[in-house]
């Protein structure tokens, strides 16, 4: 059964789902494992290194026909051209975060590219439609990485942000198979995106100890960190470093990731903060992005008819 929405159309994808845009992760070896498994895969650039991020864009084009976009964490822009820098290199979709929706959605528009902005309040949502943009992506408190410390959940953001805006919605945070797809769809949203569930992937190119930790983890095995500053707040792997850290706070936390490459690459999970959503305790297994991708629209099928089926009687 096809899924066609909103999103789908406007991004010219098969399945209304897009990987989240995590630092240094991703690129294209998994980036084009989504694409070709027909969502939507984005090139982050968090990273600040732009050389690499051009080299990654051309990857993508030697091992994917399908679309793919491009990611800009504001808070993290050290290059003032980095739209220009997208443009350049023909991309088509951007999602933009960590900062103003007014600061590059006018210019990307202007340029032709098709612009989603991720939010995590109602407040957000709304300027963001002010500015523009073509979409919002709707991330509740349970996802990974960089958060609002006013935390809301996705069963209760997803439904108020959608209630207020025309544009098309992403939801994210919590999302990892058919029955959360159809989950998000229900509340209003025309698309989802996954983060940790991607990250344990096959092709995600992390060390296997941030996967394996993942696919060990329960639900309660994440934390919640920085909620009172300076910086933003976070939601990480529970490790004794950000249990500690869950405790004492931090005067910077962006420090905290000096030895990212450490914590990503090499295995040592104590070295740093391994950005992780609460999922993680639904995730029992580390499979190819295909196959995970299939599951999920086979399940949220059968989620479909069964709740069909409500009416009639039957479950």
């Amino acid at each position: 059964m096809a899924v066609r929405t909103r999103v789908t159309e406007m991004l010219g994808i098969e399945k209304p789902i897009i990987q989240a845009a995590m630092g240094w992760i991703a690129r294209a070896q998994l980036s084009s494992a989504v694409s070709n498994a027909g969502g939507m895969g984005i090139i982050e650039t968090s990273s600040g290194e732009l050389d690499a991020v051009r080299e990654e864009i051309k990857k993508m084009r030697t091992l994917t026909d399908k679309p793919f976009g491009v990611n800009v964490a504001q808070a993290f822009v050290r290059d003032p051209d980095i739209v220009q820098f997208i443009i350049d290199e023909g991309v088509r979709f951007v999602t933009t975060s960590a900062g103003d929706p007014q600061r590059y959605t006018g210019i990307l528009k202007e340029a032709g590219l098709t612009v989603f902005h991720v939010v995590p309040s109602l407040s957000g949502a709304l300027r963001a439609v002010e500015a523009g943009v073509d979409g919002l992506i709707v991330e509740g408190g349970e996802g990974g990485g960089f958060k609002n410390p006013k935390d809301v959940s996705s069963m209760v953001l997803i439904p108020q942000v959608c209630e207020a805006v025309d544009v098309p919605v992403v939801a994210a945070g919590g999302i990892m198979d058919g029955r959360t797809m159809a989950a998000a769809l229900a509340l209003g949203a025309e698309g989802v995106l996954m983060g940790t569930r991607i990250l344990a992937s096959t092709e995600s190119p992390v060390h296997a100890n941030w996967k394996d930790r993942i696919v060990e983890a329960d639900a309660t095995d994440t934390v919640f960190l920085n909620r009172s500053g300076p910086g933003p707040a976070l939601r990480a792997l529970r490790t004794e470093r950000t249990s500690r850290l869950q405790e004492t706070g931090s005067d910077n936390i962006f420090a905290e990731f000096a030895d990212t490459q450490k914590v990503y690459f090499e295995g040592d999970l104590e070295a740093g903060i391994a950005l992780t959503g609460q999922v993680a305790g639904r995730i029992s297994d580390v499979r190819p992005v295909g196959e995970i991708f299939e599951r999920t629209m086979a399940e949220f099928d059968e989620v479909r008819g069964r709740m069909s089926r409500l009416g009639e009687g039957t479950a």
